[in-house]
């Protein structure tokens, strides 16, 4: 029996070319030029890019967006996250007495802001070390790689993060972000874990769809929306709760008055509970086995 009667008797054989095929058919079809293969309405819709960033698919591109960075992690094996939020604009301690130079010439509003950033670089360290940590355990359940360390991919805390992993001799994820202004993934992100989003609500999707613990560290309005997002999620009980370790103790009671909006009654005491104050990478992790009884 040939090849191809084998294949045509065949009954696992999908009976449908596949799409990678199909396009090659088309790539064949268009080597013929008439009026009707040249115009757009012929490309195959999955190949039609202007269709598919019209105005009416945005629907399918939330769909593309969320299926897309769910299939590579699972194909990746990560079961569960270590997600780090934090500030952009933190330096790194190698580069805090540089910045202090650099500052001593500056206005006195504008020298005290970096002195302020140079102050908060212990961050960086601890992002560093927690990822670190989290990386050299080295976990494994179900098959699975648990608490791989999660970044937004970018700069400062975001690049921390993905340092320590990387340093410890592991891979993380970086969960970028289309801007206006450039905003490229730091040279720590895994490669093939480097992923990229249109829309911030996907994103903060992905953060938290395998996340099993939360570093929050001093950050601006991104850190806040995050922050403030997984606490409304677990307050109204649409998430199951989960370690969010609070780096900053100082910093956070400084920007928001906790305790106040608990006395105002607009959150219950009891909600300043869902997150834990940390100052060192030591204290996060006990706190993350404790949780878990790793």
């Amino acid at each position: 029996m040939t090849e191809e009667e084998k294949q045509k008797r065949d009954l696992a054989d999908r009976k449908f070319y596949p799409a990678q095929q199909e396009a090659q058919f088309e790539k064949k079809g268009l080597e013929t030029h008439t009026p009707q293969t040249e115009h757009p309405s012929y490309k195959l819709a999955f190949q039609d890019k202007d269709f598919l960033l019209r105005e009416e698919l945005r629907p399918v591109r939330f769909q593309l967006e969320l299926l897309k960075p769910e299939m590579i992690l699972d194909e990746a094996g990560v079961g569960s996250t270590l997600v780090m939020y934090g500030s952009a604009r933190i330096p790194p301690p190698e580069a805090a007495e540089e910045a202090l130079k650099g500052a001593k010439d500056l206005p006195e509003e504008e020298r005290k802001v970096v002195e302020s950033l140079v102050a908060k670089s212990k961050y960086y360290a601890e992002a560093m070390k927690l990822a670190k940590m989290a990386t050299e355990k080295s976990i494994i359940e179900d098959g699975k790689r648990q608490f791989v360390v999660c970044s937004g991919g970018g700069p400062s805390i975001m690049e921390a993060a993905n340092r320590g992993a990387s340093e410890a001799g592991g891979e993380s994820i970086g969960l970028n972000i289309i801007l206006p202004h450039e905003q490229a993934p730091n040279s720590y992100v895994t490669p093939y874990l480097s992923l990229n989003f249109h829309y911030f609500a996907l994103r903060k999707m992905h953060f938290l769809l395998r996340a099993r613990a939360v570093a929050v560290f001093p950050g601006g309005f991104g850190t806040f929306d995050e922050f403030f997002e997984l606490l409304t999620l677990i307050q109204t009980g649409k998430m199951k709760p989960m370690p969010i370790l609070l780096f900053g103790e100082d910093f956070w009671k400084r920007v928001v008055n906790f305790e106040a909006i608990a006395e105002e009654g607009t959150i219950s005491k009891k909600d300043l509970d869902l997150f834990r104050w940390c100052e060192t990478a030591e204290d996060a992790w006990q706190h993350i086995s404790n949780f878990y009884g790793l």
